[in-house]
């Protein structure tokens, strides 16, 4: 079954009165991930929160299941160019908690901060993206049974 749509390009803004969203492309689990930095306006034009997906979750980072060192490494990426550029009081919400099959180290904690993750966020600690890389790939938890058919339905292909 296929929707109408308008894609989203990183940059993109969609305005919602007084709030606004950007789009953040931040590939690394999947090619097409990406986050959204929402701004409200009648307060300040300083981001409030970032809607980070499977990209950065609290205590953990997203698995990059569509690759290997090359998924990994544009993870790396994504995270130090478009997440952590974020000023530290930006709020986080990722798309999971403790649980999920979409990292490894995931907080029950619902949300935290940039700044937070930034300090105590383990997988954020490695000092280069060689280093990312190797510790992210070590023991990447098995598939979930029916992840390819989840992935064919959300890109909108049925089994």
């Amino acid at each position: 079954m296929a929707f109408p749509f308008t894609p989203l390009d990183d940059g993109s803004v969609v305005s919602l009165g007084n709030v606004i969203v950007r789009v953040l492309h931040t590939p690394g689990h999947t090619p097409e991930s990406i986050s959204l930095l929402v701004v409200d306006r009648t307060r300040s034009e300083w981001p409030w929160l970032v809607l980070t997906g499977d990209t950065l979750f609290v205590g953990d980072v997203g698995r990059p299941d569509f690759g290997d060192e090359g998924a990994a490494r544009t993870l790396y990426a994504s995270l130090h160019e478009k997440i952590l550029a974020l000023p530290d009081d930006v709020e986080v919400y990722p798309a999971h908690i403790a649980g999920s099959p979409c990292g490894k180290a995931m907080s029950g904690k619902p949300s935290s901060t940039i700044g937070f993750e930034r300090r105590h966020n383990a997988a954020l600690a490695h000092a280069s993206s060689e280093a990312f890389v190797s510790a992210l790939l070590a023991g990447v938890p098995s598939k979930p049974a029916d992840f390819e058919e989840t992935i064919a339905f959300n890109r909108g292909h049925s089994t």
